[in-house]
C-alpha cells in the first residue's frame, strides 16, 4: 500500500492514504508502520499504534476516503439516567390508586355476603350469592329470574324462562339459605320462617367470622403496598422520611376503612337481633 506525507507546516508531516486500496491493514509493511510511529504528528502515531494492535481490516473501525485515519472509539457507555419528579409522584399515585380500589372491593364483597344471610324480614338480597346451572354454566339467580318480596316473610321468584324452574329449585336447596321452595309451575315462593334464637347466634358467628376476614384482607392490602414503597427506598427514589410519611397516610386509610368494616358488622348484628 502506498502512502506519501505532504505538510502543511513546516514541521508537521500529514499522512494521507489513498482511497482506492481495499487490501487488509494487516498487509502494510512493518517499514512503513516504522516510519509512521516515528513521524511526529501526533494522529500519525496513534494510527501506528492503532495498526500494531487493533489489526482491523478496512472499514472497521478505520476510514481511508482520502483524508487523514480516524479511529472509532468502540466503547460502550454506560448511562443512568435517575428518576424524575413526575415519574415517582406518578408510581407513588399508581400504589395510593391501588390501595384504595382493592380497600373499596374488600368493603362490597363483605357488604354482598352480609345481604346474602338470611335476618328477621325477607331481602332479595338474600338470593345474591345463589347460581344456578342454566344451559350447562353457572349464572346468578337474579340475572335470569325476577325476585320480588311480597310480604314481610315471603320471597317470589318469577323464571324468564320457565324451563329453568326445576333448576332454580335444585339450586335454593342446595344453599344454606335454609327453606323449602315451593314451586308451581309458573314461579317458586320462598317462605321464611320467624329465627329462631340458636339460629341467629349461629348466624352471628358467621356475620363476626366474616367481618374479620374483610380486616384480614385489608392488612394484607396495607402490607402490600409497604412492600411497594420499600421498594422504591431501595430504588433512591424515596427517602426515608418519604416512606414513614407515606405509612402513617396508609395507617389513617386503613382506619378509615376497618370502621367501615365494623359499622357493616354492627348492622348486620342489629338485623339478626330484632325479634
Amino acid at each position: 500500500m502506498a502512502a506519501s506525507f505532504s505538510s502543511i507546516a513546516p514541521t508537521t508531516p500529514v499522512l494521507q492514504f489513498r482511497a482506492n486500496y481495499s487490501k487488509s491493514i494487516l498487509s502494510l509493511p512493518d517499514s512503513c508502520l516504522r516510519i509512521i510511529s516515528s513521524a511526529r504528528c501526533p494522529s500519525a502515531r496513534l494510527i501506528a499504534c492503532s495498526l500494531k494492535t487493533e489489526k482491523l481490516p478496512l472499514g472497521a473501525g478505520v476510514n481511508l476516503s482520502g483524508g487523514p485515519v480516524v479511529k472509532r472509539s468502540l466503547q460502550k457507555r454506560l448511562v443512568i439516567r435517575s428518576a424524575t419528579i413526575e415519574e415517582i409522584e406518578a408510581e407513588k399515585s399508581a400504589i395510593e390508586t391501588d390501595v384504595k380500589s382493592k380497600m373499596e372491593k374488600t368493603i362490597e364483597t363483605l357488604r354482598t355476603s352480609f345481604n346474602s344471610i338470611r335476618t328477621g324480614r325477607s331481602n332479595a338480597a338474600m338470593l345474591d350469592k345463589i347460581e344456578v346451572e342454566y344451559y350447562g354454566s353457572p349464572v346468578s339467580l337474579k340475572s335470569i329470574a325476577q325476585i320480588s318480596t311480597p310480604d314481610g316473610s315471603s320471597l317470589l321468584l318469577q323464571p324468564y324462562d320457565k324451563s329453568s324452574l326445576k333448576a332454580i329449585e335444585k339450586a335454593i336447596v342446595n344453599s344454606d339459605l335454609g327453606v323449602t321452595p315451593n314451586n308451581d309451575g309458573d314461579v317458586i315462593r320462598l317462605s321464611l320462617p320467624p329465627l329462631t334464637s340458636e339460629r341467629r347466634k349461629e348466624l352471628s358467628k358467621v356475620v363476626a367470622k366474616q367481618s374479620e376476614e374483610g380486616k384480614v384482607a385489608l392488612r394484607n392490602i396495607r402490607r402490600d403496598a409497604l412492600k411497594s414503597y420499600d421498594k422504591l427506598e431501595k430504588e433512591k427514589k424515596l427517602s426515608e422520611d418519604n416512606v414513614k410519611d407515606l405509612s402513617s397516610d396508609l395507617q389513617k386509610l386503613i382506619d378509615v376503612y376497618m370502621k367501615k368494616i365494623e359499622e357493616l358488622y354492627k348492622q348486620k348484628e342489629k338485623e339478626l337481633m330484632k325479634v
